[in-house]
Order: structure tokens, then C-alpha cells, then sequence
């Protein structure tokens, strides 16, 4: 974003226009959304409004719109003294976001098996080629893409609009806490595998098989999270 330099940080906000507003506001957000989910911005990191319009090249208002967004999907803490700060990921929380989205996303897989076409499973299908191969490659950034990409095709294949407002509003949180370097040893070709298996109940339109796999591969994900999984 810092090439957008049209916009000068101490021009009067007044001044932008209505729909320039929305956009800068809509980039900002997404930007910061980017920096926490991938742990460029640490938990509890200050966010200073001065220095994000000056590295960004936008006026207060998208920041502080931004503020409000990332506030709330959790993701920022704005303080009582005006400060801005990465929220903590608690234990708790986590664990409560992992079962939420889980039973989500095995509903999401029920209602797509119903509905999948044969295109789109072929889609996603390739979506997990492409996964395999960053896995092989070991490159997680690639693969976090991918994984979030396939989750989200799913929910989309439901076609039910009111689970996936519900779903959106979660990502941001669930997807920080899927890019915690906490993964033990093993863990990524783990649920690797457990992807290849709800991809092939999917492709066999088994929404009996698929959702209790959805609902596990979450919990596998928590028990690494919270280290359950530990050997003795």
C-alpha cells in the first residue's frame, strides 16, 4: 500500500471523496489484517495512527476506520487511554473458536456435499494438488493460502448465506491462530492427510463422512494448540 502516496496523511479528510474513503479503508484494513493473522504484528504491539499514515500514505480516517473493523473481529484491543494494541490470543478463546468453527465448517460440508458440482469439486480438488505440492516444497506461507482457500470454497459450495456470514466473521481469528508457530514436529503432514480425506468424502458427496472428519481435523488442530497432543 505505501505506493499510494495520492493521498497526502495531513490533508483535511473531508476533502476525500465518499468512494476513495470506502476503498482506502477497505486496503488499510486488509493490510493490518495481514501483518497480525501472519505474526508480522505480535500480540500486544502498539498500533500508532501516526506512523500507519505515514508508512501507508493515508489520512486518519481509513486507520481509525480500520481500527473499529479489526476491533471488532478481535483481532485489536483499543484501550481506555486511546492506545491501539495486538490483541492476546487466549487459551480459552481459542479453544472456543476452534469448536465454533468446527461445527461450523462440518455443517458447511454436510450441506456442500448436497449441492457440489462436479466442476467445483474438481476445483477444489486442484486446490489440493497445489497444496501437496507447497507441502512438499515446505513452503507454509504457500500452503496456509491453499488450506484457507479450500476451506473457504466449501462453505461457499453450502450456498447458505446466513452460515457464511457466520463463518467470515470468524476467519480472521481462526486463521491467526492456524499461523502460530506452535505445529509440533509431525503435525503438517498430519493434517495434510486429513485433508486428502475429507476431499475424497466431498468428491463422494458423503456428508455422513465428511463432517465428523471436519469436526476432528479441528480438534486435532486444538489438541496441538494446547499441546494435549504431547507424547507422555
Amino acid at each position: 500500500m505505501a505506493s499510494q502516496t495520492a493521498t497526502d496523511p495531513k490533508q483535511d479528510e473531508a476533502g476525500e471523496r465518499p468512494a476513495r474513503k470506502g476503498k482506502l479503508h477497505a486496503e488499510v484494513t486488509a493490510e493490518l489484517r495481514k501483518r497480525i493473522v501472519s505474526g508480522e504484528l505480535p500480540p500486544g504491539e502498539r498500533l500508532r495512527e501516526v506512523h500507519l499514515c505515514e508508512e501507508l500514505g493515508v489520512s486518519r480516517t481509513p486507520v481509525r476506520e480500520a481500527f473499529r473493523t479489526l476491533a471488532a473481529e478481535g483481532l485489536i484491543d483499543l484501550l481506555p487511554n486511546r492506545s491501539v494494541v495486538v490483541s492476546e490470543l487466549r487459551a480459552d478463546d481459542v479453544a472456543d473458536l476452534f469448536i465454533v468453527m468446527g461445527q461450523l465448517e462440518a455443517l458447511a460440508g454436510e450441506l456442500a456435499c448436497q449441492r457440489v458440482t462436479d466442476e467445483e469439486i474438481n476445483e477444489i480438488g486442484d486446490l489440493l494438488t497445489q497444496m501437496v505440492d507447497e507441502h512438499a516444497r515446505g513452503d507454509r506461507a504457500n500452503y496456509l493460502r491453499l488450506n484457507q482457500a479450500i476451506h473457504q470454497r466449501t462453505v461457499e459450495v453450502a450456498r447458505n448465506a446466513v452460515l457464511h456470514s457466520v463463518w467470515q466473521s470468524l476467519v480472521p481469528r481462526i486463521e491467526r491462530a492456524r499461523a502460530m508457530p506452535l505445529l509440533r514436529p509431525g503435525r503438517w503432514s498430519e493434517a495434510l492427510l486429513e485433508h486428502t480425506k475429507m476431499f475424497a468424502a466431498l468428491a463422494a458427496r458423503d456428508g455422513e463422512r465428511l463432517a465428523p472428519l471436519i469436526r476432528e481435523h479441528f480438534m486435532n488442530g486444538l489438541a496441538v494448540m494446547d499441546g494435549r497432543d504431547q507424547p507422555d
